[in-house]
């Protein structure tokens, strides 16, 4: 196994840093939604279970769970960067998604939960998943969900 790669020096992870602002900016100006800047302050219970506490804990059932489960009991195998495991441990994801969104929104969370997986595969621990899951979260729903 390789040395792995400190995470403020990955230019993968960073480009999926980038890469939630860029599909934020996209989302906004397809729907022009109402933002309501100060969101967080507001509704801080809502935004902090959203935002740290729904990732990390998702995070540890579907990659540090279900992904390693798939890996270790049913297939190693990739399809180039992708592994199975990640992508059905994806499919699982957005399925749970089902229980609390509409189709649409719950299949969109496949393409991220494939970078979560890929970045756990990466890595070989949460922390990087769990970052990026936090951080695409904060975005999206600071600037399109309502508290509720």
């Amino acid at each position: 196994m390789k040395e792995p790669v400190a995470l403020y020096k990955d230019p993968l992870l960073l480009a999926a840093l980038l890469a939630g602002p860029v599909f934020w900016i996209l989302l906004y100006l397809a729907q022009s939604p109402e933002i309501l800047w100060d969101k967080p302050l507001r509704y801080p219970g809502w935004f902090l279970k959203l935002v740290l506490v729904f990732p990390v804990i998702e995070e540890i059932i579907f990659r540090g769970l279900l992904q390693e489960l798939v890996r270790d009991s049913i297939s190693k195998a990739s399809m180039g960067p992708l592994t199975v495991a990640n992508l059905l441990t994806s499919v699982l994801f957005a399925a749970a998604h089902l229980l609390y969104h509409a189709p649409l929104w719950a299949a969109s969370v496949f393409f991220p939960s494939l970078v979560f997986g890929f970045f756990k595969e990466r890595t070989g621990a949460l922390t990087a998943p769990m970052l990026l899951h936090a951080f695409y979260n904060a975005g999206f729903i600071w600037l399109f969900s309502v508290p509720g």
